[in-house]
């Protein structure tokens, strides 16, 4: 499997991540640039999606509702909270650009258990995680205390200059609840400024998988199973959108061992 995947290109479609793709069973990723007018639309199929606007404004339809001009954030890096759509799966959608535009669309199976609902920019708050070169801030889309979706989980983590994060290295890759629950992700990467560069590793306990990578802007890292965190260098912020989907909806981690006295030092 190749778990660093570059965009196709600058414009339209430059992401399609299927499971089929990937060679798993749970996440899907698409990720849409387009320029005002331009469209983008789909079908949900078995799958329900998060529509996530991560830049600029886009009139939507979806599940057979209107839902107006979304999105608000011209640039990733305000920080300020997303607009984004939940839709069930059997749904069609349509979103045409109202100014240049960033688009997620986030895949997991469906249950019929959820309806079509906005998602922010309100009820989402950018908090802190971490501390020292471990902090970073997070805006929860839709994460596990938000019953929103059958399978998703979705949020966004703003990473500042030379800091780390998904950090102390952690796992969930087997399902094992509530020990541990086994849970596919993609790492959606934006740098700032753009030219940047941050550093993922992805590897397990018994080194049968061990990448390290440097990503650049708009590239997507795939995490099938074990640890994987991830560093900006000095002088550049680092963004993701991380999707995560597995048989329940529900987020439970161990750390890697040997770094867990890190957590336990910062969480006495």
């Amino acid at each position: 499997m190749k778990l660093l995947r570059k965009p196709a290109g600058r414009h339209g479609l430059v992401h399609h991540v299927t499971p089929e793709d990937a060679g798993w069973s749970h996440v899907g990723f698409d990720l849409w640039r387009l320029e005002p007018g331009e469209v983008a639309e789909g079908h949900t199929g078995g799958n329900e999606a998060i529509l996530v606007i991560v830049e600029g404004k886009a009139r939507i339809a979806g599940a057979g509702q209107d839902w107006g001009e979304m999105g608000g954030r011209t640039d990733v890096f305000e920080k300020t909270p997303p607009h984004c759509l939940y839709l069930p799966d059997g749904s069609d959608w349509r979103a045409e650009a109202a100014t240049p535009l960033t688009l997620a669309v986030c895949l997991a199976p469906g249950k019929g258990g959820h309806p079509a609902r906005r998602i922010g920019p309100q009820g989402i708050s950018l908090t802190q995680r971490g501390q020292g070169a471990n902090t970073r801030f997070i805006n929860n889309i839709a994460m596990e205390n938000d019953d929103y979706c059958d399978s998703l989980l979705v949020t966004e983590v703003f990473t500042p200059d030379g800091n780390w994060s998904s950090y102390p290295p952690h796992r969930h890759d087997e399902d094992d609840f509530p020990r541990m629950t086994h849970l596919e992700e993609t790492y959606y990467h934006r740098l700032n400024p753009a030219q940047g560069y941050g550093i993922q590793r992805v590897f397990t306990d018994d080194g049968s998988l061990d990448e390290t990578m440097a990503v650049q802007n708009h590239d997507v890292v795939l995490v099938p199973r074990g640890h994987h965190p991830c560093g900006v260098p000095y002088g550049y912020e680092m963004y993701y959108l991380n999707v995560m989907a597995g048989p329940i909806r529900k987020w439970r981690y161990e750390n890697h061992p040997d770094h867990d006295w890190i957590w336990q030092r910062d969480n006495p």
